[in-house]
Parts: structure tokens; sequence; C-alpha cells
């Protein structure tokens, strides 16, 4: 298929890598030339804007920071809109508002296209060799249709319902994932204080208090690095959109408050550019502690061997 990917960030770039290997023909936009180069290598083309890469394409696809700037690219002077042809698929693959994907499908539509929402999750590791989930919201023949490409970015492909289910429910995933790594922060400096042994990991790994964060993030907080090619700043970003949900919701939330409130914290000493599993600084300064330990990775590899995506069919219950 004819695909336009706009947005080649810490994901994003990942995630076009795979398209590029795959026999799509591929056009790539980014503001920053740099990240694009392998790509080009990779057999991919180069569009100096996003009208121009949306000209020709079947599926246009967004990887972006912010809502703001899925607006820009969509809307704004040599946006995608300007150039999108009747039956192409804008696939919004950013962690993003369900309202504002709403109101930029509306305008696809207006134009004759069709779009999806279809963030996904997993870490930067997994983007890289395709075996990263995919959440995808959209109608049932819009799903169909660009299945050929999302069995080539991800493994795990859910279709959600609806346009922007999959937003919502992504934002949900990255409240918990982020509720992870602040209580994995606090109880592996603990650790550290007490004198224990800080592999640890391993009693946490086989025990019920695991989980993925564990799994991933804690190798590279202990390693030191923190580098999960995942941002403060976003975080901040995806639990703010979570905590809109629930106010919407009517709901009086009482961890996601606190979350925001820590990473807040975090943000003013360290900044928004700084990797989230640094979120644990705060209690490393309070306690006088490094948590550290040998033997962790700076960067997560994913070994697992790739296999074409697939659906995810839901069991039957009840």
């Amino acid at each position: 298929m004819q695909v336009a990917f706009i947005g080649l960030g810490n994901v994003g770039g990942k995630l076009a890598g795979n398209l590029a290997r795959s026999g799509h023909a591929l056009v790539v936009h980014d503001l920053n030339e740099a990240v694009v180069a392998p790509l080009v290598a990779a057999g991919a083309r180069w569009s100096d804007s996003p009208a121009q890469a949306a000209a020709d394409a079947e599926v246009v696809i967004t990887c972006l920071p912010s809502p703001a700037a899925c607006a820009a690219v969509l809307e704004g002077a040599g946006g995608v809109l300007e150039t999108l042809r009747p039956g192409t698929v804008w696939i919004e693959m950013s962690t993003t508002d369900a309202e504002e994907v709403g109101r930029l499908a509306a305008a696809v539509r207006e134009r004759g296209g069709e779009a999806a929402d279809c963030p996904v999750s997993g870490g930067c590791h997994r983007a890289a060799t395709g075996n990263i989930a995919i959440l995808a919201g959209c109608e049932r023949t819009t799903f169909e249709k660009i299945m050929p490409v999302l069995e080539v970015l991800g493994r795990d492909i859910l279709h959600t319902g609806a346009l922007g289910t999959a937003s919502q429910y992504k934002v949900l995933t990255n409240y918990l994932a982020s509720a992870h790594l602040v209580a994995l922060a606090e109880a592996l400096t603990t650790v550290a204080a007490l004198d224990l042994d800080l592999n640890a990991y391993e009693a946490i790994r086989v025990s019920s208090g695991n989980s993925f964060v564990h799994e991933t993030e804690s190798q590279v907080i202990l390693n030191g690095s923190r580098n999960i090619g995942f941002t403060l700043g976003l975080v901040q970003k995806d639990v703010g959109l979570f905590q809109s949900l629930a106010e919407r919701a009517g709901l009086d939330l009482e961890l996601s408050p606190l979350l925001l409130r820590i990473f807040a914290d975090a943000i003013e000493r360290f900044g928004a550019d700084e990797w989230s599993p640094n979120v644990i600084r705060r209690l490393e300064e309070q306690s006088g502690r490094s948590v550290l330990a040998p033997g962790f990775p700076p960067e997560l590899e994913d070994h697992a061997p790739r296999v074409r995506g697939a659906e995810v069919i839901l069991p039957k219950r009840g």
C-alpha cells in the first residue's frame, strides 16, 4: 500500500522502519530531518510537507507528541487535509484525546476519507521489532482495510470498537503504567534505604508484585541510564488525559490527581524532557541513596521472535 508516515520520534521512527522493511511504498515527514535519513536509506521517500506526503497515499499515519501537534499537521498550512483524497484512511497512532480525534476525523470524512485511532502500547523496544500491541478504534470495514498495514506495525491488534475508543483505552493503560512506575520507585528506594540486595528485582519479578513496567522500566532504573524512550512531560500529558476522562464521567478520583502532582514536581526539578523513570530521583535525593544494581541493560531490547500481527479475538464470556 501507499503509506505516508508523519512523526518519526522515539516510537514513530521505529514503527515507520517496520513499514520500510515490509515492501509497502513509504513516504515520510518529520520536522527533524536527521531522523529521516535511516528510513530513506531503507527505501522510504522524503516529503517536504504533510500535504505532499499525503497527496498519493492510501493510508496516512500520524504519530505525534500532542493533540495540538496533530491538529497542526492535519489542518495547518501545508497540512494533510489540503491533499487528502477520497478513500484515504487517516490512522492516528499518537496517544491523544478522543474528542480531538473525533473532531479531526469529521474533517477527514468531509473530504471523503476514513479515520481510525490506533495507539500502540509496549515500549520502544517492541515498536522496533513489530511486536508492539495496537488498539484500533474505527468502523469494522476500515479496520479490515488497514489490517495489512497494522499487521506489519504490531503483533497483538485489538479492534476496540468505534473511533475514539482506542484512545480512551490507551490513556487508561498509560495511567496504570504511570502508577506502577511510581510504586516501583518507592519500593526500590525503600530496598536501597534498608541496605537490602538490589537484586530484589527477581523477588518482585517472580511474585504477585510483578508487572510489565517492572520487567521493563525497573531494569533501566537499576542500570542508571533511565532511558525508556519516554519523558516526564509525556507522562504528565497522558495522565492528564486520563484525569479528563474521569472528570467527564463525573468521578472524583484520588490516585490520579496525586500522580499528576508527583510528576509535576519531578518536572519542576528535572525538566519535562527527562526520562520518565527518573521520577525516582525525587526519592533518591530524599534518601541520599542511588538506586542502582549491576547487570542490568542501559536500554531494552526485544528478543521475542517476530510474528506477523494478528487480530486479538475476544473470548466468549457469560
